[in-house]
Formats: structure tokens, sequence, C-alpha cells
């Protein structure tokens, strides 16, 4: 490029420009930086470290600082290893330009085998041409195949005393633990939003640009912690802004939506305002936003106010206005946690939908009514006392028709009792029969025994006329065995040690055991559709089914549990699956 001069200009991108040089440039590694002073200051430096942290935070830097400090000869060329490399002696010039013959940089994404490995284990033999160490730096080493990671390891574990390794990945789990025992390992901090703004705003004054101070906040969540990212933004809203640089400028940059918008969209949600959410929707997104941005930062103040909720300070974000911490303050004062956690759980839902569907703004718009849908549900607790409040004088609960019916002679259901087997050659007929005063004890002798295919037919397919202990008659269905009588009669013998008659009858056979049980089923479930509260709760869940009905009798003493509204936690959500 040349300009109008015609002088060659070279225009060197920001993160390049600025990057550190010596440990004191870097920002936010403290930690690491202390160590690696009080290892250089008594002379226990490491033949091997690795370098470990998310994108952007320095690694490689960090690698090529500690290269210049190992070979740096100072200004005057007698200079040792020091933290605090000069950076004008030839190694460091060398180094900071990539060309030093005696520091070699592999990146271990494209040359992954064991044959590049074995070019580093031939050449470490032989000593630096120029410098003190010769120094070999892997980038990415978590890409090294399992092979080309053994071929190492010996090398590794006792290199020459010229030789240095210095690792850098983003995937520490990914390094076989045979390689990192042999490592001294460093954790390159995430960088803190404080640490991030203050050096951004430093580079604008450096480059003498003019940047918002919540065009930088904007640009420091985005990077989410990586200075690299945090220069790269800024680099582009420099050029994006073409003099003052403003957060609506760095937002439409983004493809963001305002976060005043953002949050008003947050309220109508939260109050059901279906309708104006989405008019509010249509509005960013016709001014640019996009609808995965937009969901994205709905899910981002959910999770701040639920942190609000349970850690007052986290308001106090740097990245965020003074009004938006004051809004946010107001929202985690009165939402529950229950509708921000589902909130928080729909919108991780709704993400996956507009990622995967043709048309992102339709999936967002349906994902926008479902949020309003829920959010003007009522809470369980409000529920049920409305519900209460609507059904004065009510019974006690299963009362009325979730009595059990009368049990005759004509066949009815079952009831829970004692069975088993009457030992064989009991001396009087009469004192083993008197157990079975009813057929219901009959039926409850074939359960206990386990005879399931004969306690079904017994249930469907038999219609009782008569019955005496020893004794029964029945009247077969459409569906009755032929050989139901005898099988009977034989298992009942074999079973209480006493001859039974069974025997079948042209007429007067009752309804069988299951049709009797249906019928008392729809009778509860007629009467449970009756209950006033029932009704009201249906209101609410018009969809809503009853599956089952069961009285308090018919149900475990310990599992009856009084009710009382006030228990209901806040954090109870009927939304979420057990």
């Amino acid at each position: 490029m040349s300009d109008s001069a015609g002088r060659e200009t070279n225009y060197q991108v920001l993160a390049r420009k600025y990057r550190p040089a010596t440990f004191a440039d870097l920002v936010g590694q403290d930690a690491m930086v202390r160590t690696l002073r009080n290892a250089f200051e008594s002379d226990r430096i490491a033949h091997a470290f690795i370098m470990t942290g998310v994108r952007g935070v320095g690694k490689t830097t960090t690698a090529r600082i500690i290269a210049k400090g190992m070979n740096c000869v100072g200004p005057d060329g007698k200079g040792g290893p020091t933290i605090e490399p000069c950076g004008v002696c030839e190694p460091c010039i060398a180094i900071a330009e990539g060309r030093h013959v005696d520091v070699m940089e592999m990146d271990a994404a494209s040359r992954t085998g064991v044959g590049d490995i074995r070019e580093i284990i031939d050449s470490v033999h032989y000593r630096a041409a120029s410098a003190r160490y010769k120094i070999y730096i892997i980038d990415e080493v978590h890409m090294l195949s399992t092979n080309a990671f053994n071929a190492l390891l010996k090398t590794l574990e006792e290199p020459p005393e010229h030789v240095k390794f210095i690792f850098a990945t983003t995937e520490i789990r990914k390094i076989p633990v045979t390689v990192l025992s042999r490592c001294q390992r460093f954790d390159l901090r995430r960088m803190e939003p404080e640490d991030t703004i203050a050096y951004l705003r430093q580079m604008a004054g450096q480059e003498g640009v003019a940047i918002a101070d919540d065009a930088l906040a904007l640009i420091t969540r985005a990077a989410e912690g990586s200075m690299r990212d945090a220069v790269s933004l800024l680099d582009q809203a420099i050029a994006h802004g073409a003099g003052e640089t403003s957060a609506d400028q760095v937002r439409a940059m983004l493809g963001l939506a305002d976060r005043g918008r953002v949050l008003d969209l947050f309220d109508m949600i939260m109050k059901g305002d279906a309708a104006g959410a989405l008019a509010e929707l249509s509005g960013q997104y016709a001014d640019g936003a996009d609808p995965m941005a937009v969901l994205r930062d709905l899910a981002e103040i959910t999770h701040w106010a639920s942190v609000i909720k349970i850690t007052p300070d986290a308001a106090d974000d740097p990245t965020v206005a003074p009004d938006e911490r004051a809004r946010g303050s107001e929202m985690a004062l009165h939402l529950p946690m229950r509708a921000l956690s589902r909130m928080w759980q729909m919108l991780l839902k709704a993400m996956e939908e507009v990622a995967q569907a043709p048309n992102a703004m339709m999936a967002a718009e349906m994902a926008i009514i479902r949020l309003t849908h829920v959010a003007d549900l009522p809470s369980p607790e409000d529920l049920v006392r409305k519900l209460q409040a609507t059904s004065p004088g009510t019974g006690p609960r299963g009362g009325g028709g979730g009595a059990a019916p009368s049990r005759g002679g004509s066949g009815v259901s079952a009831v829970a009792g004692g069975g088993g087997s009457v030992a064989q050659g009991d001396p009087s007929p009469t004192t083993a029969l008197a157990r079975f005063a009813r057929f219901e004890d009959v039926v409850e002798l074939i359960r206990a025994n386990r005879d399931v295919q004969l306690l079904v037919e017994v249930e469907d397919t038999m219609r009782l006329a008569r019955y005496s202990p020893g004794r029964i008659e029945f009247e077969m269905t459409e569906k009755s065995p032929r050989d139901l009588a005898a099988r009977l009669a034989t298992r009942l013998q074999s079973w209480t040690g006493v001859r039974w008659g069974v025997s079948v009858v042209g007429e007067g056979g009752g309804q069988t055991i299951a049709e009797i049980r249906d019928r008392q089923r729809g009778d509860l479930q007629g009467l449970a559709l009756a209950h006033p509260m029932v009704q009201e709760v249906l209101k609410y869940f018009p969809d809503a089914e009853i599956r089952e009905v069961k009285t308090e009798t018919e149900m475990p003493a310990d599992n009856v549990v009084p009710f009382d509204p006030d228990d209901v936690g806040d954090d109870w959500d009927p939304f979420e699956s057990d």
C-alpha cells in the first residue's frame, strides 16, 4: 500500500503491534510472572514448561518471552538469563522476529506424527548455534498423536542441558499424564473485565483514537476473557467508527441488540405481554439484531439476574452500564428463582431450535410466544390458595364417591388380605374352608400363589352366580376357557387340601370383577371431575386428564400428607421433571 507521497506504508494489526515483549507487559498473569521471576533469580529454570488457558490469553507470547529471557545477553552482550529481557540484543530481536535459528516454533496441529517428533529428537544432541539454549516451542501440543507423545517422553524426561521445551495448549485434558508430570505447568487466567477495559483504553490512547467507555465494555463482554479477541475487536471498531467510536457503532458491528431494549424485551416476557414482546423483537430484528444474539442476550440477563438474586454484589459488573445494573437489581428483587430457572431452561432449548430452524426469526418468535405464555401462569402457592378460596365447604379429600363399594356374593373386586396355602392333610375341612368365607378370599388366594393366568381368567371371564366355602357356580363369557372350572377346582384343592366343587351354570351370573372395577373407576372419575377444586384446576390447565383416582383407604397411611400452601418452596417449579 502507498500513501499520497508514494511512500510504502505497512499497516500492522494492533494484536501484533502491541504484543507484550516483556513480562511487565503481560496483563492479568501476576501469579505466573512471580513464579518465573523467582525461578530465574534462583537459577531454578525447569527444562520443560507447559502453558494452558483459553484462547488469546498469551500462551505463545509467554513462551517467546521465556525464550528471550533465557537467551538474552543484554545490551553489552555479557548478561545472563533474566526475567526482564532487554529487547535490544541480537537474540532478543531475532526471537521477537521469529527468525532465531536456535528457537524453533512448531505447530502441532499441522505436524502431528512421529516423524515430526523424530526430527526434534535427532536435533537435540547438537548444541545451540549461537544462543545459550536451544528452545523448542510447540503450539497446540494436544494435537500430537499418541505415538508422537510416546516418542517424546524419554527426551522430555532427560533432555541435554542446553535444551528447553515450552508447550502451549488450550486442551490440557488431552495431554497424557506422562507428559504433564515432566513439565512445569502454568495456567494462564482468563482476562478480568477491568484489566481488559483499562488495556484497551490505553491502546486507544496510544493510537490517538477516541472510543466511548460503554463501547469498550461491549467489546470486553464480546471477547469473553480473551485479550487477543478484545484487541482484534478494538481494531475493527476503530476502522468501523472512522473517528470517535460509539457504543451504537460497536453494537451494530457485532450484530448485537441494544442492551436496554433487550431488558425491555425481558420485562415484557416476564409480564406475559406476548404482543409487546413480539413487536419489540421485530423492531430489534429490523434494526439489524440477529435473533440468536437476542436470545443469547436474554439468557445472559436471566443468568445475571439469578446470580444477583443469590449474590447481590454481582450487580457491580464493570461491563454493564449503571442504569442497567439498577434494572438488573430490580429484576432480581421481584422475580422468583423458579421463574428465572424456567426461563433459562426454555431459552437454552429455544437457542437449539433457532440454530436448526430454516428461518431463525420464525423460531425466535415461537420461542418468545412460549416464554410469555409460561410467564403468565400463576405460582403454585397462589394457585392452591385460589382453588381453596373458590371451593369452600368441600368434604375431606377422597370422600363421597371414593368409598369402597359393597362386596357381596355376586363377584366383586379383590380386597387386600392374607392369603397363602393351607397345609395338606388338615384334620378338619370345615376349619380349612373357614378362611374363605367370601369369594374375594378365593381371588386373593390365587393372587398369593402368583398364578397370573388363572387370576386374569377369574377376574375377566367369570360371572359369579353363587358362592359358599368349597362351592363355586359361575356363568361363562365368550372369552372363558372351556377348562376353567376344572383347572380352578384342581388349583384350589392343591392349595387348601380340601376338595372344591366348581361348576358352570347357564344363567344367573353377575358382572365380572373386571367390569365392576371399571364401573367403579368411572364413578370415581365422574365424582372427581365434578369436584369444584378439580374444575378450577381444569380452567388453568384445560388439556389436563384424570388418569387415576385413589381414595385414602387405598393409599398407604404414610403417603397421605396434609397439604399447606405455605410449605411450597419458592424454588419449586411444576415444569421441572423428576
